[in-house]
């Protein structure tokens, strides 16, 4: 068996026995297998793709190539929530302590945001004092007192996908929808949780930009999570627009913390009050409509608030923060877009709304950036609102005066106005599990 071989075999659209997987796999990790085949061999998946078995079989490989997270020393069964990104997506800081409160465990490993996508271990930490760093014993003990705990990702775990990833990144292959399903679950797997709800977003401000490719982005995550033992449903959600009314990272978390008192965006309420529901569905806690009552309720009583303030404390936040939001910082800068006629929005590019969020400086162009965690973007009006003259568009925010200008700029050129109303995507598109494809 040799690299040549075996990219012969793909690019001729032949199927990968496991151990011609496990052959690439493990010797690109183990420096045996140089750059330029496993290129040349991520080119030929590109074009050719890959079944089912073999993308479990891929996927279970990149996770055991590392660090596996065993948490079987938290009590009860792990559900955990993943979203392939987007602008405006804070529902982890939601949906983790409405589970928790509802008897839920969550116990999260979260990623740090690069470009136009926001990280949730970013958002964390614009609360004073909060360590996303933490040991497995602090991080299990927080999980079994309080029922959620979100860290950051371990340095060994996956490290196939950290240099399948950087190799994809140049050589135009990032857009593989099996090699995407791959990077994506091969960290879920080796996360450790029992059950896991995907959220594939898709529009202009997602990586899937139409709805069918998202579709079966879909179905591959959820077939190797079922593949491996792992109950896996997925909804694919509107990013057409960005999620709720804020992006940055304490401007998403003050709108997180208003969402938990019942006050959030109806767009983003939607969709944590779902995702909720069917994390506590996978976790046995009863039908969709019991799960959804429960959510109901542990917000309205203030619960699930109080489940946030919680891990906040228990990993070294200022709790103040979580019940009164103005002691976070506030930018030393703003701009408020106004509206200089009477029209509707027919039109936003969503992605050019979140690099405009990182020309703030909410955002990272590399990994060295240094975030501005006071940074970042109201979104008032969005596809398909009337406005008139002298509505505030949008409202910019920045401690560096230069870069608001620049912003400022920028993100006019991400809206259409025009005469004639759209209509407006719905929030929650389509629900996939291993058994059906279900379209709203």
């Amino acid at each position: 068996m040799g690299m040549y071989d075996i990219i012969d075999k793909k690019k001729r659209g032949g199927e990968f026995t496991r151990q011609e997987i496990e052959y690439f796999i493990n010797g690109y990790v183990e420096g045996m297998v140089p750059d330029y085949q496993v290129a040349a061999l991520l080119m030929a998946i590109y074009y050719q793709g890959m079944s089912d078995n073999e993308l479990l079989d891929m996927t279970n490989i990149m996770a055991n190539s590392g660090e596996i997270n065993d948490l079987s020393g938290i009590e009860g069964i792990k559900v955990d929530k993943h979203s392939t990104g987007g602008v405006g997506d804070k529902t982890t800081l939601v949906v983790a302590p409405v589970v928790a409160a509802c008897g839920g465990k969550v116990a999260k490993m979260s990623g740090r945001g690069l470009g136009f996508t926001g990280g949730t271990i970013d958002k964390l930490e614009s609360i004073p004092g909060f360590n996303t760093s933490i040991s497995n014993k602090r991080f299990f003990e927080i999980v079994n007192s309080v029922g959620l705990s979100v860290i950051g990702q371990s340095e060994g775990l996956v490290p196939a996908d950290k240099k399948l990833y950087a190799l994809r990144d140049v050589t135009a292959t990032v857009d593989s929808i099996p090699l995407i399903a791959a990077s994506i679950m091969s960290k879920k797997l080796a996360g450790g949780s029992d059950k896991i709800v995907l959220d594939v977003t898709t529009g202009s401000g997602a990586f899937m930009k139409n709805i069918d490719d998202a579709v079966i982005l879909a179905e591959k995550m959820v077939a190797i999570g079922e593949g491996a033992g792992r109950q896996t449903v997925a909804y694919i959600t509107n990013m057409d627009v960005p999620l709720g009314i804020a992006t940055g990272n304490n401007i998403e978390v003050i709108e997180a913390i208003e969402t938990l008192k019942g006050n959030g965006p109806d767009d983003f309420v939607e969709i944590c009050r779902k995702f909720s529901a069917s994390m506590l569905n996978l976790a046995g806690k009863g039908s969709i409509e019991e799960c959804m009552s429960m959510v109901d309720n542990v917000i309205n009583n203030n619960t699930a608030l109080d489940k946030l303030a919680d891990m906040v404390k228990m990993q070294g936040g200022d709790e103040r923060y979580i019940y009164n939001t103005s002691l976070f910082d506030k930018a030393a800068y703003s701009y408020k877009w106004t509206a200089n006629k009477d029209c509707y929005i027919t039109h936003m590019d969503t992605e050019h709304c979140g690099r405009s969020a990182v020309i703030l400086g909410a955002g990272r162009e590399v990994k060295e950036s240094v975030i501005d965690f006071t940074a970042g973007i109201k979104f008032y009006k969005k596809t398909g609102d009337y406005i008139k003259s002298g509505d505030i568009i949008a409202e910019l925010y920045s401690s560096d005066k230069e870069k608001l200008d620049k912003a400022s700029e920028y993100i006019k050129q991400a809206y259409c106005f025009g005469s004639e109303n759209v209509s407006k995507n719905k929030t929650i598109i389509a629900y996939i599990t291993k058994d059906e494809v279900e379209r709203y």
